[in-house]
């Protein structure tokens, strides 16, 4: 397995990650008393305040994220770029991604903002480097 291969993996978990964290103060809770919702999730989650509801965010976020990163990865191997450049954009992708999570649940928009942008150039340079 390419360390292109793992990042795809790990950015394929990142959405369901951020997901268990903003449904994290439900688990545990009777839904009586504000615990997860598993027949209505989506409106349980529409609920959500704080870090949870920007945890939500980013798994909506992550998931909007992923095709083009999947595209790139596709292109790039169809052009047979080495695997090393592949390797190195795909890492500084998932980089970016992570971090961009965290900057996320932190509430810290600008430099969330900046990370989404550095893990877009990163998608778009798979697509252009030979």
């Amino acid at each position: 397995m390419t360390i292109a291969q793992i990042c795809l993996l790990v950015a394929c978990l990142v959405p369901m990650g951020c997901a268990s964290l903003a449904k994290s103060r439900g688990f545990g809770k009777r839904r009586r008393d504000g615990g997860f919702d598993n027949h209505r999730p989506r409106e349980w989650l529409a609920r959500l305040d704080g870090w949870q509801a920007r945890a939500n965010a980013a798994q909506a976020n992550s998931w909007e994220a992923l095709p083009i990163f999947v595209a790139g990865l596709f292109v790039a191997h169809q052009h047979q770029v080495a695997q090393a450049s592949v390797d190195a954009l795909a890492v500084g992708f998932i980089a970016a991604r992570l971090a961009y999570v965290g900057l996320y649940l932190a509430d810290k928009p600008t430099l969330r903002s900046l990370l989404w942008s550095v893990g877009l150039l990163a998608c778009v340079a798979l697509f252009v480097v030979r």
